[in-house]
Parts: structure tokens; sequence; C-alpha cells
């Protein structure tokens, strides 16, 4: 028997959502808030009735029998740090998602919406792979300086859909491979899979790894001390330097890789100096995770919105092919990636996690 799921995807000024049958996409929409709807309420908790408001008009709109759906997965929110996989949206789970329990952020709704939903027509509900996802070996969570552990913060559902999409097209067990998968967006994280765990990765929201688009990865910490007691930026402003105005958007103005592409067409040499540095960057992160699988990797896997760009994929596999063969899957498409993992849980492939 098919399986019909709703799938909800919270943005801060947006609500995605998707029906799927099985994998198979019967329509999305993503419905857009302005400014003004949202500064009505105080939290994003209490943008809640709101957006469910919203999501069940629009199913009307279609024609939709909510009835009809099996389950309803959201995206998962700033919990606590917990490892990856499917898990039901539990007692404990809803309400550390309503005291965002790691901040606030749009996505925390994702869940509370799912249950809701799930609640009221009689099915499970279900988050996929939070940000939060921590499966870090003891040992990488040392920095070097004891109130400043490094944190597993990053792009965990893209990255373990491509990764378990990549075993099972060849035919393998996601837990018998040892993989490097590269995400590059709006920020990029690289992560060592090992035997099914995500054992050391880059942080990609605030301080890890190879500059992106809008990020700026690791700094000289020097200087960066230098900068926050100078007098001349609030803290506001300087954590904006890291996340936001800082990458590409810092050097070149754009945080899209295309502008950036077309710069170095039009013969803008800037533009090609900041490109080899970003692909330096990188392919340096592939290099620190090779070692951390002790040059025992099966794949490198690249994924998200900047591995459409071919000059980017080959430049990688210039530097790091000689590591393991590369593999492209571009693109990140989250409302799938939550809705296999809700279908592995609901056709037995795999358990829902306890949280």
């Amino acid at each position: 028997m098919s399986i019909k799921s709703l799938i909800i995807n919270p943005g801060s000024t947006s609500t995605k959502i998707g029906v799927f049958e099985d994998e198979t996409l019967l329509f999305e929409e993503t419905l857009r808030h302005s400014t003004e709807e949202i500064s009505q309420y105080a939290s994003i908790v209490d943008q809640k009735d709101f957006r469910k408001q919203i999501i069940v008009d629009l199913l009307a709109e279609k024609d939709f029998d909510i009835k009809s759906l099996n389950v309803v997965v959201g995206r998962g929110g700033m919990l606590k740090p917990i490892p990856g996989g499917t898990y039901a949206v539990s007692d404990d789970l809803l309400e550390d998602l309503k005291i965002g329990k790691q901040g606030q952020h749009a996505s925390n709704l994702g869940g509370i919406l799912a249950r809701e939903i799930g609640d009221s027509i009689g099915v499970p509900s279900y988050i996929v792979d939070p940000v939060v996802v921590d499966e870090l070996m003891p040992e990488a969570r040392i920095s070097g300086v004891p109130e400043l552990p490094r944190t597993s913060v990053f792009h965990a559902l893209n990255q373990k859909a491509v990764a378990k999409r990549y075993a099972k097209e060849i035919g393998k067990n996601y837990e018998d491979l040892n993989l490097i998968v590269v995400h590059m967006g709006g920020g990029v994280s690289v992560g060592a899979h090992k035997n099914g765990r995500i054992v050391d990765v880059f942080n990609a929201l605030d301080g890890d790894g190879a500059f992106s688009p809008e990020r700026a990865g690791a700094v000289p910490t020097g200087a960066l001390v230098k900068m926050c007691f100078s007098g001349q930026y609030t803290e506001k402003e300087v954590y904006s330097k890291l996340v936001g105005k800082g990458g590409f958007n810092a050097y070149l103005g754009t945080n899209d890789m295309r502008d950036v592409q077309k710069m170095i067409a039009d013969g803008n040499e800037e533009a090609k100096l900041y490109c080899d540095a970003f692909l330096l960057q990188v392919a340096k992160d592939i290099g620190s995770m090779a070692c951390v699988l002790e040059g025992k990797v099966d794949q490198i896997i690249v994924t998200g919105g900047i591995a459409y760009n071919p000059p980017i994929t080959d430049g990688l596999k210039q530097k790091a092919g000689f590591i393991a063969p590369f593999t492209i899957y571009p693109g990140e498409d989250e409302l799938l990636a939550l809705t296999q993992g809700a279908l592995r849980v609901m056709n037995g492939e795999e358990k829902a996690m306890e949280y």
C-alpha cells in the first residue's frame, strides 16, 4: 500500500510544503509570509496557529483530503544534540521545540506543526536529521580552548540523504561505507561519514572550515580578537561579518556563485582569485576528513546548490581526486529527504529514534 505524506519545512518568511505518495511528489507550494504578518507575533512558536491555518487552507484549495494522509513530517529544529535519524515527535521533543532548546529558529515550527496536524487526523508525526545532529567522536570536539568546544551544526539532512542515496545506488549499506560529503550552498559543510555516523564535520554556521558565499568560515583568531576589541564594531556587526556578510559577499558583493562565474568569464581576475581560494579551502577540508578516515575513503560526494557549477566540481576533483572517486548530486531536495526519512521508518527499513 502506498504511503501519503505531508512535509512541512518552515523558513523565517515562508512555509514550504509538499505532498508525496511514496517518493512521488504530488504537489508542492512555498507559502510566503510578509514582514507585517510575521511581526504580529512575539515569538516563533506564537506563529503556530497562523502557519497551520494557511497549510490546511492550501490543502483544501487543492481539493486534497487531509484525512488521506498516512504521516506528517516536519523539518527538525534547534533541539539538544542528537544522533542522526527519524524521530517521532514525542512530548519531550515537542516541548524542546517550543522552548527552543538551542535557540529560536523557524525550523522549530516544523515538528510542532507536524505533531498538531498529525494528531488532528490520527497519524504519526516525525522530524528527520535536524541541523543539531551530533555524532562527533570525542576527540573531534576538542578545539584547544576548553571554553570553546567544537560543535556539530551543519547540513545534516542533505548530507545524510545523499550518503544514503549513494549507498542505495551502489547496492551497499550506508553503515558499511566511509564517505566524505561536501555540501556547498550559502554555507559549506564537509563531513566524515564512518560506518553510518558523521564522526567529524566542519561547523557550517559560525567558525569552521572554508569560507562560503556568505560565511567567513575559519579566520585568524588573533586578528578577530583585536577587531572585537577595537571599539569600531558592535558584537552584532562583527558577527554579521562572519555570518551573512562574510565570504564572497564580503569580497565581491554577491552570495550567488553564478555571479562569481560570470565575473570570471568576463575576465575579472579578482573574482578568479577568490574562487581559487574557495576551491583551495574546500579541498583542504576534504583532505582533513580523509585523515579522519585514515585514508580509507570509499567516495567523495559533492552536493548543494554550488554543485551545479562544473568549474567548481571539476576544480575540486583536480585537487582532491587522488583521495577517492567523486559523485556529484547537485542541489538540495529537502522535501524529498524528509519524505524518505519517514518512509524508511514506515516501511520498516529503520526504527524510529527515541528523543
